[in-house]
């Protein structure tokens, strides 16, 4: 789902209380101003290179639209593996994710405005056509209100934005009348019954047919929502009320905004995640700007620019001083708790959070902007594209990525702020990804896994209706685009909405709930746009010089503002905190410091040793809060080194013709034969096995002797079957699953295990892979007879002469980044079961890190204190390894005093009491870290 949208195609922030004549007038000066400017260390990328992958943006818009109408519509979404529609309740449930498929031909609805944008006028007019003929909204099917309104409502509007514009032109859609505005006005209305709650926050769900009536509607018995899902809807609702003058909508969608702004957490001016739709009690307490909260903070500030009340400006500017007083450790967002915000709540981050750089310039707050970006475009280098969740350290924490365009629409921002020619070499980064990595025979398939390579057969709607979009203005030029871009503002799914709105059906009484609670900071409201003065202050090379220190983020070094510091070790020149990796308990220092910080050491009978914090044990807050931190840490150790023990996910990639690398499925390792991560990877043709069992000597030697040999599971061991196979002369095996329907997408990975013997004389490669995935070598073979197939650790580069057969060439694949990948397993956390909210601890056993049942207690064996557990991973953990950290973290407390003089360190340290109330708070958020779900 793509909860971050963008803004106008401009960085710029507008006075308090400015009227909207100054607002607009403000917005062409803008535009003038900050695409006049670039930085000097890039070469200005010529108009016929930008055209060139302007009409590659088309070229790959039309391979997955056109792929979606032919195999999928009038489905909701195309599934690009194996070249059919997604319908609801005829795949296998994905869980919430499917709750955005109502049976409406999601995809083309989404598309509608992207068709004008990239100057597909006669496509939009037919697709228009298409919605109004086929697409049924009183289907009996349980939607998201949040994706619903988003994708189906948004594109609605958004399509009868432009619908009307091309009407008045003269030449497209003449026969036009508002007929997809009546759509949105029934859709509206399906919609409204989700808000009846006392707290007018809706419910999570509805049902197309049957609102929230039990039992028919099968729904509204929720008592949880995201704050995104109840703060993202005042641009379609208020859109749609002015659009028709039925000021029900924006009401609506106003009231739910009020709510969420009063239950704000009054001390930190932050909200949670999850909130309870009838009480307004927070559900999660920790807050951040990716999944969950996201949307909620763009459309505070985009309402105010679509609508002109300073209420919503108001709101944005106080939660904004918060996010960048607490979340913000540039270059990273850390999720906080909103009670004690100086204590982070995770050590990885969200992709969704790639959004944040392009508010911040819609803000006008350039820097971050540039430092996060950087270091998300890092991270794309690294893995091809952006995890689902990556640690602080730059390791996956989630594989997946399902072609998100938040990043893509920072890019776009970023360069429509600075007109840096770098941003168009990013952009153009991310076109050559796509087509090399993401692009099948039927359209763009989500990545699986990002380090192995591996497609999930996935292709979202939002994946048109932004991806595309943001690439193709990145690259055009105002004389590409058949109409004024700044005459709308995007949504967060990108859909165009008309700036004229502010002045239409103002029948809205707007109260100004905001100043009653809190005193704002002018110095909030002192920018009108980010003229090249401000960007750039007598140095075209400024954005540069701060991306420069970024550049090795990943890879080599430690970037400052990782690890936030107390302010008063900064003056001290004490040292950093006792890190749970460092931790040795021979070290007398060592337990001088656990003792300080609380932590007690109690060496048990078995060999074991036991480390137990009393916060109210510490020697101040600040040493109370650091054990907590290291208790934390620990924690997380023992889940590392419990997941390194498993082996990563491997790769088939069929190779042959017509897929020629394309398609790559996700398979399961073997824990026996060929290791194909320390190995050459093995390349054959594929044959099923007689007995396709494999569970005896084979009947059919001749026909897999030096190919692949694929088996079915079950009646036997899989290592019994390698055997077999082996003995015929296959050069691997492929286990496919005898349990009908069972995919990669909805199940874990599976590992093949030994059969309790010795299995050294297995010398072949052997995977496994799920029905569904099995199923698209057999239905190849059914097809194209010889298939030819890569078993590898993770996917290997295409062909190029295979690839230029296939599809348009790029002149600069030569320039492509690095196919290297990280293969090492999500780090997810396992925590242990804390009793009372004055005690937390964990126990381990020597040979590794693992929670205790019981204990509640850290033990660790002496002999392990010597190994990092971190130092077989290819980057550099961010906490250890550097040379200078000391004089790294000066640094850093001098440049954040000069950027930022209005943050108060100070105010930061928090007395004990205030721990020990809060602890449990803590405790419950630590343990919803490892089941926070995207």
């Amino acid at each position: 789902m793509s909860e971050a949208g963008g803004g106008r195609g401009f960085g710029y922030s507008v006075p308090q209380r400015a009227p909207w004549s100054l607002v607009a007038a403000t917005a062409a000066l803008c535009l003038v101003s900050a695409t006049s400017v670039w930085t000097a260390g890039a070469s200005p990328m010529s108009r016929e290179e930008k055209q060139k992958l302007g009409n590659q943006v088309l070229e790959m818009f039309d391979h997955a639209y056109g792929n979606y109408m032919e195999h999928a519509y009038p489905a909701d979404e195309l599934m690009p593996l194996t070249c059919r529609g997604r319908v609801r309740g005829q795949e296998p449930s994905r869980g919430d994710v499917d709750d955005a498929l109502g049976k409406f031909s999601l995809t083309l609805i989404d598309s509608l405005d992207t068709l004008v944008v990239l100057n597909k006028t006669k496509e939009f007019e037919d697709a228009v056509r298409k919605v109004l003929r086929d697409v049924n909204l009183d289907n009996d099917v349980v939607v998201s209100v949040f994706e619903t309104n988003i994708r189906v409502l948004g594109g609605l509007l958004g399509g009868h934005s432009l619908a009307i514009m091309l009407k008045e032109k003269g030449e497209y859609m003449q026969w036009y009348n508002d007929e997809l505005l009546q759509m949105a006005k029934q859709l509206g209305y399906k919609l409204l019954p989700a808000f009846n709650t006392t707290s007018g926050l809706p419910y999570p769900r509805i049902n197309l047919k049957f609102g929230i009536r039990k039992p028919e509607a099968r729904t509204g018995t929720e008592t949880d929502t995201c704050t995104a899902c109840a703060g993202t809807l005042i641009l379609e609702f208020a859109a749609l009320s002015r659009f028709t003058g039925a000021t029900i909508f924006e009401e609506y969608a106003r009231k739910a905004l009020d709510f969420l702004w009063e239950k704000r957490q009054r001390s930190s001016n932050l909200v949670g995640v999850t909130i309870n739709i009838h009480t307004g009690d927070w559900v999660r307490k920790d807050s951040g700007v990716g999944a969950g909260i996201d949307s909620y903070y763009e459309y505070l500030l985009k309402a105010y620019v679509l609508l002109g009340d300073d209420s919503f400006l108001e709101r944005f500017n106080t939660h904004y001083d918060a996010i960048m007083r607490y979340i913000s450790q540039p270059p990273l967002l850390l999720d906080v708790h909103i009670h004690k915000p100086m204590l982070n709540a995770r050590t990885w981050m969200d992709a969704l959070l790639a959004f944040f750089p392009g508010l911040q310039v819609l803000k006008g707050d350039i820097r971050p902007a540039i430092e996060t970006h950087e270091m998300l475009y890092q991270v794309i280098k690294k893995h091809n594209f952006l995890p689902e969740a990556f640690t602080t350290d730059f390791r996956v924490h989630w594989a997946q990525h399902p072609l998100r365009p938040e990043f893509a629409e920072s890019t776009y921002f970023l360069y429509k702020a600075t007109g840096d020619p770098y941003y168009l070499e990013v952009g153009k980064t991310l076109i050559e990804n796509l087509n090399k990595y993401a692009r099948v025979p039927c359209g763009f398939a989500a990545m699986k896994d990002v380090r192995t390579g591996s497609h999930e057969d996935r292709m979202d709607s939002f994946f048109l209706a932004e991806m595309f979009k943001y690439l193709y203005l990145l690259f055009a030029d105002k004389e590409d685009i058949i109409f004024d871009i700044e005459d709308y503002i995007f949504t967060t799914e990108a859909h165009l909405l008309p700036l004229w709105l502010s002045t239409t059906n103002q029948r809205i009484s707007k109260k100004n709930t905001t100043s009653e609670y809190t005193e704002l900071d002018d110095s909030n409201f002192d920018w009108t746009c980010p003229n090249t003065q401000i960007l750039f202050p007598n140095d075209p090379l400024y954005a540069q010089s701060i991306r420069e220190p970024l550049k090795n983020v990943v890879d080599k070094s430690c970037p400052r503002g990782i690890i936030r510091v107390r302010e008063e070790s900064f003056r001290s020149g004490a040292k950093p905190p006792l890190r749970a990796r460092d931790f040795m308990a021979t070290n007398p220092e060592h337990l001088e410091i656990l003792k300080k910080m609380g932590v007690s050491l109690i060496h048990l009978k078995d060999g074991r040793v036991q480390l137990v914090q009393h916060a109210i044990q510490a020697a101040s807050s600040i040493d109370a809060e650091d054990g907590l931190r290291f208790m934390q840490e620990m924690i997380e150790l023992s889940s590392q080194q419990q997941k390194e023990q498993q082996l990563p996910p491997r790769a088939v990639q069929i190779v042959s013709h017509p897929f020629f690398g394309r398609v790559v499925l996700t398979a399961g390792p073997a824990q026996f034969g060929l290791d194909l991560s320390k190995h050459k990877e093995t390349r054959g043709f594929v044959a099923s096995s007689k007995p396709y069992n494999g569970c005896s000597e084979l009947t059919n030697p001749e026909a897999v002797m030096g190919k692949i040999a694929l088996i079915q599971r079950g009646q036997c061991m899989f290592a019994e079957k390698a055997r077999n196979i082996q003995n015929a002369g296959a050069i691997g095996g492929i286990v496919i699953d005898d349990n009908e329907g069972s995919s990669s997408d909805t199940a874990p990975l599976f590992q093949m295990a030994g059969d309790g013997k010795d299995t050294d004389d297995i010398t072949i490669p052997m995977l496994f892979l799920f029905s569904k995935e099995g199923s698209i070598i057999l239905d190849a073979i059914r097809e194209y007879e010889e298939v030819e197939v890569l078993l590898s650790d993770k996917a290997k580069d295409r062909d190029p002469e295979m690839e230029n057969e296939e599809q348009p060439s790029s002149e600069n694949d030569s320039q492509n980044q690095s196919a290297e990948q990280i293969a090492s397993s999500s780090q997810e956390v396992d925590l242990v079961d804390q009793e009372s909210p004055e005690e937390s601890s964990l126990n381990s056993h020597p040979e590794s890190l693992s929670p205790a049942d019981t204990d509640n207690a850290a033990s660790i064996s002496p002999s392990e204190q010597n190994s990092n557990p971190t130092e077989n991973h290819e980057t550099t953990s961010l906490d250890g390894e550097c040379t200078d950290l000391d004089n790294q973290l000066k640094e850093q407390s001098e440049t954040e005093e000069d950027s930022n003089p209005n943050v108060s360190w100070g105010k930061k340290v928090q007395p004990i009491d205030s721990i020990l109330a809060d602890w449990n708070e803590d405790i419950e958020a630590f343990e919803m870290m490892d089941k926070d779900e995207l």
